[in-house]
């Protein structure tokens, strides 16, 4: 699949745009931390994430594919199996999401402080 977004996504000095484009929105995120465990079949994801519609999920896949962040694996047999992993640029992401996970548990639970 070609890439969704041409060079240059964005206007020059905004690269934090461009990042969030590939990987902004509600699950695609948390797919690729998911992923950061290893290969997953399509149900194991939907059980890891279970608020997602199994037609937004593929949906958040296919773009992850296209975006050369993950790699989709078909396997010929009936019926098919197809595995999902991170790809040499999706783990590139690890120190990121990772980073977005410890910032969670600090302060994602925290209650915004009562303005004056």
């Amino acid at each position: 699949m070609p890439p969704r977004f041409q060079e240059p996504y964005c206007a020059e000095g905004c690269p934090v745009e461009a990042a969030l484009g590939l990987i902004g929105g509600k699950w695609k995120g948390i797919v690729l931390y998911h992923l950061m465990s290893g290969t997953l079949r399509f149900n194991e994801i939907r059980k890891r994430v279970p608020g997602v519609t199994q037609r937004m999920l593929t949906t958040q896949l296919r773009e992850l594919e296209a975006d050369g962040l993950i790699v989709r694996v078909v396997y010929p047999q009936v019926p098919p199996r197809v595995e999902y992993s991170l790809s040499a640029r999706g783990r590139t992401l690890e120190p990121v999401i990772a980073a977005l996970k410890e910032w969670g548990e600090r302060h994602a639970t925290q209650r915004a402080p009562q303005a004056a």
